[in-house]
């Protein structure tokens, strides 16, 4: 089943609202397409750029929080990232100790299915 959705800056709240329900859908979705995966990667840039803009006026995206959104949008625990960035790395990262490194935004980016550089 293709998602049909014509992607665009979100303005406004009801905007947003269907733009997390088209990211909830195709976050359950298995074996999506390529093209589904842009899209939502876009969606998740959008969402993230509007409620920055909406929520908290002035404050940029940084590594951190965008970490946290990931985490936030898709359920995922501290536990969860374990077997991704390691046991003692993770509580750092998650608590802003400290930044994230190339190879731990590389393996990031592979589990949320976004671009690494969202994390750098």
């Amino acid at each position: 089943m293709t998602l049909t959705f014509d992607p665009r800056i979100i303005r406004n709240e009801e905007e947003n609202e269907k733009a997390l329900a088209v990211v909830e859908e195709l976050m359950h979705r298995r074996d999506r397409s390529l093209e589904e995966n842009e899209l939502y990667d876009l969606l998740i840039t959008l969402i993230e750029k509007f409620e920055q803009e909406y929520y908290s006026p002035g404050k940029a995206s940084t590594p951190h929080s965008m970490l946290l959104f990931f985490m936030e949008q898709q359920d995922i625990q501290e536990s969860d990232l374990i077997d991704v960035i390691g046991y003692n790395d993770i509580s750092e990262i998650v608590d802003g100790k400290r930044e994230i490194t190339r190879e731990e935004a590389k393996a990031l980016g592979q589990f949320f299915h976004v671009d690494p550089s969202l994390f750098i």
